[in-house]
């Protein structure tokens, strides 16, 4: 794929790297490159990609800008917010090099159109801050035989490897199922504004690095990075002969959705209360409230009397609630406290109930 004059001129700086040249910058025309998740990973990751020449650049996001995003998504800006972050990725990336074609997918990732989106893609990078959608992403890579860069990023600290079909491990070989909800997200748990910066330029250049069959890639090497102590570490393992989906005897053939803490039949009996009515219970008597947040964010703030018990221990500690107990259960948002009232159904605690909206809500009602 020839380069015009403008792109010869744009990537005068690559056409100089003997490792590039003129034959590996038509490569990265060539290339079609998915990156999933718009966030604080997939802003600066994008943008590298799109500055570099990637001659096709798929985004996938179903979110909106949100103020809070501004803090580290460098793709945005304040009159964004509320904006679909799929479409203005697309205006950024296009304004910073209008040779590219870039593909707004404004979209879920589900298991039933995970393979339709990464179909046609040449290498595919992971920023999203779920686990499960990762396991997902990855999934559908091993099956259909796509290179992946996935990234994840938490409070001061961040991680990078790279799956190459044939040639070592996957993400889940690193990583087994967890329940939706059990790990804290960057909202749950707080990241530092920069760190995806980072993150995100690794992934771009790991990337930029498969397309060009330069280097060696991050197989079977788990790049952590330690902002607080400006460290990098490197972790070695092994693709795993039990893994379910690139093992021996893999279990998984179609991409899956993720397990969830409870089913969605149980989550439907969760009673929600407003923060109006979890205050009049409060103002009525004593009620057992159960903090299901980190213990970091429990000390911040938390309602008066309110019990610490994290989600991800919960399961093992629901025999501290004492018999006939009526708990409320509480989180940031309400994403957890529901997950908390589900394990609760299940264990027989009929009479649990959830803040809806979380503390953000108690907040806002205040």
């Amino acid at each position: 794929m020839a380069l015009s004059a403008d792109e010869r001129a744009r990537c005068q700086r690559h056409l100089s790297l003997e490792e590039v040249g003129v034959a590996g910058q038509e490569k990265l025309k060539a290339a079609r490159v998915l990156v999933i998740g718009a966030g604080g990973l997939g802003s600066p990751s994008a943008l590298y990609l799109a500055a570099s020449g990637i001659g096709t650049l798929g985004i996938v996001d179903c979110d909106r800008v949100e103020v809070s995003n501004l803090q580290r998504q460098v793709l945005f800006d304040s009159d964004d917010v509320a904006r679909p972050k799929a479409a203005v990725a697309r205006e950024r990336l296009l304004a910073l090099n209008p040779a590219i074609e870039v593909v707004a997918h404004d979209l879920e990732l589900r298991a039933s159109n995970v393979r339709e989106v990464l179909d046609g893609y040449d290498v595919i990078l992971d920023g999203t801050d779920r686990l499960a959608t990762r396991h997902l992403v990855n999934d559908a890579c091993v099956l259909l035989g796509k290179p992946l860069v996935s990234a994840a990023i938490h409070r001061f600290e961040g991680q990078v490897m790279t799956y190459v079909p044939g040639r070592g491990p996957c993400y889940r070989c690193l990583y087994a199922d967890v329940p939706e909800g059990l790990v804290p997200n960057c909202a749950d748990a707080g990241v530092l504004g920069v760190l995806p910066g980072v993150l995100g330029a690794v992934q771009a250049t790991e990337a930029i690095k498969l397309v060009l069959g330069v280097g060696e890639p991050l197989v079977g090497r788990l790049m952590v990075y330690d902002a607080l102590e400006l460290r990098f570490h490197e972790f070695a393992f092994s693709r795993r002969k039990d893994c379910a989906v690139c093992g021996d005897r893999p279990t998984i053939t179609e991409p899956r959705d993720p397990p969830q803490a409870c089913d969605a039949a149980t989550l439907a009996r969760v009673r929600r209360l407003a923060p109006g009515e979890l205050r009049s219970m409060l103002d009525a008597g004593p009620v057992l409230v159960i903090d299901v947040r980190e213990p970091r964010e429990f000390a911040v703030d938390h309602l008066p009397g309110a019990v610490n018990i994290p989600l991800g221990e919960l399961r093992e500690r629901l025999g501290e609630i004492t018999a006939g107990a009526e708990p409320a259960f509480v989180c940031r948002s309400g994403a957890r406290s529901l997950r908390a009232c589900g394990l609760a159904l299940e264990a027989g605690i009929a009479d649990a109930v959830t803040l809806e909206g979380g503390m953000l809500a108690w907040s806002a009602a205040s």
